[in-house]
């Protein structure tokens, strides 16, 4: 099978890593792709947001699967061309797609379906975002509805910093929602849907904040680890049955079936489980981590949820190791980050054992050095046989990578290695 993967990013460069290893795929491209997946298979420079262009490639290269990994993209109707010229593809519809594109439609469709989530208000203004936050009182949860590339979202327990993230998503012309906030742990699961099934891959917790201790502004993600051992054993089982299949089973209802990962946001509240947000397709940095221990075929899958057939799916095997990732991000991430620093010691943190280092923002100057082009430059990934050893051999392998200004978290799992972190059932 020819596989055509579509985005710049670490989770792109997680999913050919996935794929060149799958013995059923025997060609892999991408498009736009980066300097670390240049080094992997063939890239191709297109906009990955234009829809026909997208359709072109797939045409040229014979692709008999794209997987669309951006949401970007999504949003633009790629899956829309490639499905009208009748080429499997994996991710929603433009329609299905506003499960992540406007937060507000998310909402909606929760309602309907009866989904757990936070109580919320959309905002247009400021006089609606100030009697919203009023409402709700602090910590404020404040998101701007359109997509932010993960960085959309205040939580904050200042109203002031509150309601001036509001204005200036009012002042770019788009609206608000304003939410309670949920207490408990966050876990993220990723469910591969074809419209009327879904299988559930491993769970994953990441962490949103840049700094240490969860301080400072939200990211797109510093890292993530998978497994988590402290879930309760039904945890997965109720995602499924209180959270994805009524959103599928709504999505199809308005005639918009989804397809493609929907990425369900959850927190473990005193009140029980609570989606967060959704996203239409696989998460950064997480899927750096689950799809490491993932052992089934993933071409297959992808495919098969592609075509309406993952009833018919081979069971999901995993590894019994543990993975952790860690970002490195460039210098002033999130705000503005400095770029074209070049990059060292990629050979060496890949020479560890157990580690290997997938590529975000990164790209090569014309004297062939890697060199930083994004604001999540890198995740440095290990694989253990416990929290502990992987989360060191992570951490030995970002020990290994410099460039003036280069930052990562020192805490990623750390609180899961410890035991500390509690449901909201166990700290009754």
């Amino acid at each position: 099978m020819k596989v055509l993967v579509i985005g710049p990013g670490g989770r792109e460069h997680a999913i050919v890593r996935a794929l060149s290893a799958d013995p059923y795929v025997n060609e892999v491209h991408c498009a736009p792709g980066n300097a670390g997946i240049a080094q992997d298979v063939t890239t191709h420079n297109i906009d990955a947001q234009d829809p026909q262009a997208v359709l072109a490639l797939a045409n040229e290269l014979a692709s008999e699967l794209v997987i669309v990994g951006p949401e970007a993209p999504l949003a633009a109707g790629v899956a829309d061309a490639l499905i009208e010229a009748g080429i499997p593809v994996f991710g929603p519809t433009k329609a299905a797609a506003q499960l992540e594109a406007s937060k507000a439609f998310a909402k909606d469709v929760m309602a309907a379906a009866q989904v757990p989530t936070a109580m919320a208000h959309v905002a247009t203004n400021s006089a609606e975002a100030a009697s919203a936050l009023d409402d709700f009182g602090a910590p404020y949860v404040v998101k701007d509805d359109g997509l932010a590339a993960g960085k959309g979202v205040v939580v904050t327990n200042d109203r002031a910093e509150a309601l001036a993230h509001a204005e200036v998503c009012f002042a770019a012309g788009g609206t608000v929602v304003i939410e309670e906030f949920l207490d408990g742990p966050e876990v993220s699961l990723f469910v591969i849907c074809d419209g009327k099934h879904a299988v559930p891959l491993a769970p994953a917790q990441d962490f949103k904040r840049i700094f240490d201790n969860d301080q400072g502004p939200n990211t797109g993600g510093m890292g993530a680890y998978s497994p988590l051992e402290w879930l309760p054993e039904t945890f997965v089982d109720e995602v499924m049955d209180r959270v994805a299949y009524p959103t599928l089973r709504e999505m199809e209802k308005r005639g918009t079936p989804f397809t493609g990962v929907l990425y369900c946001g959850l927190a473990i509240t005193k009140r029980g489980i609570r989606v967060i947000e959704f996203n239409a397709r696989f998460g950064d940095p997480e899927t750096q981590a689950v799809l490491a221990r993932l052992k089934t075929p993933l071409g297959g899958i992808l495919l098969a949820a592609a075509n309406g057939t993952l009833d018919d799916a081979e069971q999901l095997r995993w590894s019994s190791k543990t993975a952790v990732d860690v970002v490195i991000a460039a210098e002033n991430y999130p705000d503005a980050p400095v770029k074209g620093e070049i990059i060292q010691g990629l050979e060496q943190a890949n020479a560890v054992p157990n580690v290997h280092v997938m590529h975000a923002g990164t790209s090569a100057d014309a004297d062939g050095n890697i060199i930083v082009s994004g604001g999540r430059v890198l995740a440095v990934v290990a694989l253990g046989d416990d929290l502990a050893s992987a989360r060191a051999s992570a951490y030995a392998g970002v020990a290994k990578i410099s460039w003036p200004g280069a930052q990562s978290r020192s805490d990623i799992a750390l609180k899961a290695e410890r035991g500390e972190i509690l449901t909201n059932e166990e700290s009754k």
